[in-house]
Parts: C-alpha cells; sequence; structure tokens
C-alpha cells in the first residue's frame, strides 16, 4: 500500500432542469468520492480541472479546496461532494487532480481519471466513449 494516495470516483449526471439547450447551456452535477488509501493522513488541498466541450473548447479551473472544504483524511476515510460544470454542448470530458499534503508534509497529486458528460436524450456534439 501506498504511504500517500487518495483515490477518486465519480458520478456525473445531466441536469435537465438548470439546462438551456436552446442557448447552448448544458449543466452537469458530478459527485466525487476522494478516499484515503494511503497510510498517512492528508488534506486535500486545491484543485485542477479540465473541461473539454463537444466543440474541443477546453476551460481550465484551478481553486483551493472543494466546495469551500479542504478535508483532511485519515487513512481509509472518504469525502463526498457534488459540484456542477456547465458545457456549451450536450457532451464533453472532464478530467483534473487534486493537490494534497500529508501530515508528514509531503506533497502529492490525487488523479481524477476523464469522465464523459453526456446530455441524455440530446442530439448533437461530438461522441466520446
Amino acid at each position: 500500500m501506498p504511504k500517500h494516495q487518495f483515490t477518486c470516483e465519480v458520478q456525473p449526471r445531466y441536469l435537465p432542469e438548470q439546462s438551456e439547450p436552446e442557448a447552448g447551456q448544458y449543466v452537469f452535477a458530478y459527485t466525487i468520492t476522494v478516499s484515503n488509501t494511503g497510510q498517512v493522513a492528508a488534506q486535500l488541498v486545491s484543485r485542477h480541472w479540465e473541461i473539454e466541450d463537444a466543440q474541443g473548447h477546453t476551460q481550465v479551473v484551478d481553486g483551493l479546496g472543494v466546495i469551500g472544504q479542504q478535508p483532511l483524511l485519515q487513512p481509509g476515510e472518504s469525502f463526498r461532494y457534488t459540484s456542477s460544470a456547465p458545457l456549451r454542448t450536450p457532451m464533453g470530458i472532464m478530467s483534473g487532480h487534486y493537490f494534497c499534503v500529508g501530515v508528514d508534509g509531503h506533497r502529492f497529486e490525487a488523479p481524477v481519471p476523464p469522465f464523459v458528460l453526456r446530455a441524455e436524450g440530446v442530439d448533437g456534439g461530438a461522441h466520446y466513449h
């Protein structure tokens, strides 16, 4: 088992009630569970996202913490939160990482594997698999 490691699971979903397809606005929510699968307590300090729509437009988002928090996770603990991202197309892909610091001062990144944002039942845009 690695000494410093966070793993991430993502559950994206389309929010039709907040979207306006005729205006080119598609809103997606994503719920992320961050788990400390290492051996040392560590804090999630900041995030880096790359959000690409079906037309190749990429938005980069950097910021401190997640939803205003910087959770400190003991080994075996998890933190779950939900946030959202708007796209100009009904489909896109999102990926990124968290910057974390162990209580021993060791700095590391926790990658978030790419995940697809897809507005079910809406036609148009490129297709990601």
